[in-house]
């Protein structure tokens, strides 16, 4: 799953997609993986898998990363994608 990341935000949360990457809010700082493991619990919790079932495939020192999440076959992350873009279209632009 491709993720793009907004740490240093007021609160952590899901935006939407935006050109096919879903787009987070953390509230945690770039620093030592916090950010890392904020984006790793909040994709977690929507997706409801364990924590230590999602981890940083790419993209560790960036924004933009590549996610993974064990256990849970393509087409369920595929419908909650689908599922996001439309409850926000066009947000945000």
């Amino acid at each position: 799953m491709s993720v793009r990341v907004k740490p240093r935000s007021s609160v952590s949360e899901v935006v939407g997609l935006e050109d096919g990457v879903l787009v987070v809010r953390v509230s945690a700082p770039p620093v030592e993986g916090l950010a890392n493991r904020a984006v790793c619990e909040l994709i977690a919790d929507l997706v409801g898998v364990g924590r230590s079932s999602v981890t940083v495939e790419n993209g560790e020192k960036g924004r933009d990363k590549v996610i993974a999440i064990e256990g849970v076959p393509q087409e369920r992350v595929d419908e909650l994608l689908t599922k996001l873009k439309n409850e926000r279209p066009g947000h945000p632009k």
